[in-house]
C-alpha cells in the first residue's frame, strides 16, 4: 500500500512539467468559467452559497448535485480522458485512482471553491426585487 501511496505522489508531480502541461491550467480555468456562470445564476435566483448550502440544506441537496454535475461533469470527464491520454503516453499504463484525483482536482474542486463565494459577491450588486 505504501509504494501505491509513494508512485501516485511521485506521478501527481510529474503532471505539472511533463507532457499535456497545459492542462493543469486549462481545466481549473474551465471550471472556473463555469463556476462564474453558476454563481450569477445562484445570485440572481436568492439561493445560498453552493458547497455550504450541500452540507446544511440536505432537502436540497439532490438537485444541487444535480445543477453542480451538470455544469462542471463534461470539465471532470474532459479532464480524464485527457488523464488517460497522459497516462498511456507516459506510463504505458492506467492507474484509474490517479486518473479520478487528477478530475477531481482540475475539475471538481475549483468549482466547489469558487460558486458560493462568487454567488456571495454578485449577490451584493444584484438588487433585491
Amino acid at each position: 500500500m505504501e509504494e501505491i501511496i509513494t508512485r501516485t505522489i511521485e506521478n501527481l508531480g510529474a503532471r505539472v512539467t511533463g507532457p499535456m502541461h497545459f492542462r493543469i491550467y486549462l481545466q481549473p480555468i474551465m471550471a472556473t468559467v463555469f463556476a462564474i456562470i453558476a454563481g450569477l445564476k445562484d445570485a440572481k435566483a436568492g439561493k445560498p452559497a453552493y458547497f455550504w448550502a450541500l452540507f446544511t440544506q440536505p432537502e436540497h441537496r439532490r438537485d444541487m448535485l444535480k445543477d453542480g454535475w451538470k455544469s462542471v461533469g463534461k470539465v471532470f470527464v474532459f479532464a480524464m480522458v485527457l488523464d488517460v491520454v497522459y497516462q498511456l503516453i507516459v506510463e504505458r499504463w492506467v492507474y484509474p485512482f490517479e486518473v479520478v484525483i487528477v478530475a477531481l482536482i482540475l475539475a471538481i474542486l475549483p468549482y466547489l471553491i469558487l460558486r458560493g463565494p462568487i454567488n456571495r459577491i454578485a449577490s451584493l450588486f444584484i438588487k433585491k426585487g
